[in-house]
């Protein structure tokens, strides 16, 4: 790094100007990889003092792990974990590399989701380097990789590198504390049939047909039973369910016979404790169509953090009220492995994703003043 920052802006700006997009789907751009992003993390860190490593998860595609230094001792570890990946570039309306500082606000992809949020730390953690030392805690920092695509990063992190006392994952929340927010169950349902000439189609089976019946089920009477089951979360709401995607047939001449749905469940911990989504689906599934399947694609768990935790009550003290989010984060996968996690950061999810993506001036630093009052409270 040839030169430091001179301020959290600037910091924004510097990270939304290295392209880090997810490379799983269409990223819309050949520049994908977390790599360029987390080697200028791992130098900024190591210019604030902290020890660095890079550890690849994937080929080119590390995670970046800082530990700053303190004083001998057993102390309780907390560790400060954005993610360094960003999602597609695709149909963005701006320079989605280009940083610009305007109108009050940093724009391009990945200002608020999530570079922003984890300028906001960077900036704290180097304006306190000569404080964390002497913290009643071991402080460190990772920028975890593939975020935004299968979680890859977090879950290579806990597996390999035990467990903390508090994990503060780095996401836009308006800097309020994230301590409950649903999981996210994507599963394939398999209908089949019969294919022959679409000119007799009397002598086949239809599998399109037949998952035509199975969306209006799922779309109506499974939606209840999934709000049922679950119950009303105080934070959360109901567990839901979205059809996102169906592919079915070859050819308009050949009656189908197959066709593939794909639904997106978002789930709360009540449904959970009563067994989860996919052993409902598949009982509901099976119940309407014997001869269709479910299969799954991906599954991500919920968050449900105990709010008496004393890191936790220290954020809230700090001026980061609870709050719950229906998304998910890597925050669930680190506390599925025995790390207690929340989500917490500056700046708005509704910015996230957006084709004119931004994060506002005033709440990096509102951020970076927040990290610190934290931080000094611990002491």
């Amino acid at each position: 790094m040839d030169s430091l920052p001179a301020n959290v802006v600037e910091l924004t700006q510097a990270l939304v100007r290295i392209p880090s997009v997810n490379p799983d789907g269409d990223p819309g751009t050949p520049s994908t990889g977390e790599e360029a992003c987390a080697r200028y993390v791992a130098d900024f860190l190591r210019a604030s003092g902290a020890e660095v490593s890079l550890d690849e998860v994937e080929p080119g595609r590390p995670n970046v792990i800082g530990r700053f230094p303190t004083q001998p001792g057993p102390k309780p570890r907390i560790i400060f974990a954005p993610h360094t990946d960003t999602v597609s570039v695709g149909g963005m309306t701006i320079a989605p590399f280009g940083g610009e500082l305007r109108d009050g606000k940093v724009w391009g992809r990945g200002a608020s989701d999530t570079k922003g949020p984890m300028a906001a730390m960077l900036w704290a953690l180097h304006e306190m380097r000569h404080e964390i030392p002497s913290l009643p805690v071991e402080v460190h920092f990772v920028g975890f990789m593939s975020e935004e695509s299968a979680q890859l990063g977090s879950q290579h992190f806990a597996k390999h590198h035990g467990r903390y006392d508090l994990a503060i994952i780095g996401e836009p929340t308006s800097l309020k504390t994230v301590f409950r927010h649903k999981g996210c169950l994507w599963a394939d349902v398999h209908t089949s049939g019969v294919a022959v000439h679409g000119a007799t189609p009397e002598l086949g089976v239809n599998a399109i047909v037949k998952m035509a019946r199975l969306v209006h089920a799922l779309d109506t009477e499974f939606r209840e039973i999934l709000a049922e089951a679950g119950g009303v979360d105080e934070w959360l709401g109901f567990s839901t369910i979205n059809l996102g995607m169906i592919q079915g047939g070859t050819r308009s001449n050949i009656v189908a016979d197959s066709c593939k749905l794909r639904v997106d469940i978002r789930t709360t911990p009540g449904l959970h404790h009563a067994g989860g989504a996919l052993a409902l689906l598949k009982e509901f599934v099976h119940r309407h169509d014997r001869t269709a399947h479910v299969t799954v694609a991906s599954e991500a768990f919920h968050l449900d953090t105990d709010p008496a935790n004393p890191f936790v009550q220290k954020l809230i003290a700090a001026g980061a009220d609870l709050t719950g989010a229906p998304w998910f984060c890597d925050a669930a996968f680190l506390a599925a492995a025995g790390t207690p996690a929340i989500a917490i950061g500056p700046g708005s999810i509704a910015q996230a994703h957006t084709k004119d993506e931004f994060i506002a001036v005033k709440d990096l630093e509102d951020g970076v003043a927040f990290f610190r009052r934290f931080l000094t409270s611990l002491g």
